[in-house]
């Protein structure tokens, strides 16, 4: 199996899904260390724009938006499986609403005045306003709710949960983890970081004890590289692993598009067309310091744009 080089940073939410599927799997994997703010010359130097944390690189190709990279991991290291039949559909509808509903609730109740003391616990005033600043060009225009309305939401949606484990089951789906799993640990693990604010965790002695069996996956085995390590593995490889093309769907391969979140931090990918189905979308793209590179994308939650060939 390829190298998996997981490009990250250890207070990111989406991070810890990623990494708790790599101890799932109990994966040998690369930890690349991002900044948390822009500028970020080497994530632009892969991604091509896309900042979001975290991304995964195998070899030339980057994976962006864990939904997408839960998917390749589990397909080179399909055992034990992310996906087990056992959980049918629901895990993906669980997996989708924690990535989203459930997660931009707790980030708001976290941040509260006592949560971000300890959340940012050592940093300078201007480390704070850097951060708030990048975070609000990220969320410009998206509308998120405030602590209270935060609060009332992750109380019922942890109390939906709670139920969910009421037959004794070990996982949300069953007696297996699955990606379910992962998408909604992220957020307790977040709240869990913040001990004033992780009160409202308490009722939930189930949650508490699915948690448990969650946080003991661990990490895998990862083994730190540097950024410029990581562009120097892309440069020597060749992209394109894995490319399907559907000309079916109105577009061409060659196409010069961009790739843009519909949500936050909507900042487009310009590329050429190379994949294209319903589940993923891929552009080649050429930088100056990490050569050819394919960056991928999953199709949901992401618009794909023809660019203007007459500019």
């Amino acid at each position: 199996m390829n190298e998996l080089i997981l490009h990250h940073y250890n207070a990111s939410p989406f991070s810890e899904k990623v990494r708790l599927v790599l101890g799932h799997k109990g994966l040998a994997w690369k930890s690349v260390t991002v900044p948390v703010i822009l500028p970020k010359p080497d994530v632009m130097a892969l991604t091509g724009g896309y900042r979001r944390t975290p991304f995964l690189q195998i070899g030339a190709d980057i994976y962006c938006d864990t939904a997408l990279m839960c998917r390749v991991i589990d397909r080179l290291a399909p055992e034990p499986p992310l996906y087990p039949a056992s959980a049918g559909a629901t895990q993906h509808v669980i997996a989708q609403w924690a990535d989203s509903a459930l997660f931009w609730s707790a980030i708001p109740y976290t941040m509260q005045p006592g949560g971000a003391q300890h959340i940012f616990a050592g940093a300078s005033p201007e480390v704070m306003k850097a951060f708030a600043a990048d975070r609000a060009a990220m969320m410009a225009g998206v509308l998120r709710p405030n602590a209270a309305d935060a609060q009332a939401q992750v109380l019922t949606y942890f109390g939906w949960l709670e139920e969910s484990l009421a037959d004794g089951r070990a996982f949300l789906c069953g007696e297996a983890a699955c990606i379910a799993d992962f998408s909604a640990a992220q957020s307790v693990w977040y709240i869990r970081r913040a001990p004033p604010v992780a009160a409202v965790l308490e009722p939930f002695t189930r949650l508490a004890r699915w948690y448990e069996r969650m946080k003991a996956f661990g990490h895998g085995k990862p083994e730190p590289m540097t950024g410029a390590d990581a562009i120097g593995v892309a440069r020597a490889a060749t992209a394109g692993m894995n490319l399907v093309f559907d000309a079916g769907q109105g577009h061409a391969c060659g196409d010069g598009v961009t790739i843009t979140p519909t949500d936050y931090a909507q900042d487009p990918v310009a590329g050429r067309l190379v994949g294209l189905s319903n589940d993923e979308v891929a552009i080649e793209r050429d930088d100056e310091r990490a050569g050819r590179v394919v960056v991928h994308f999953p199709r949901i939650g992401f618009q794909i744009r023809k660019q203007d060939s007459s500019k």
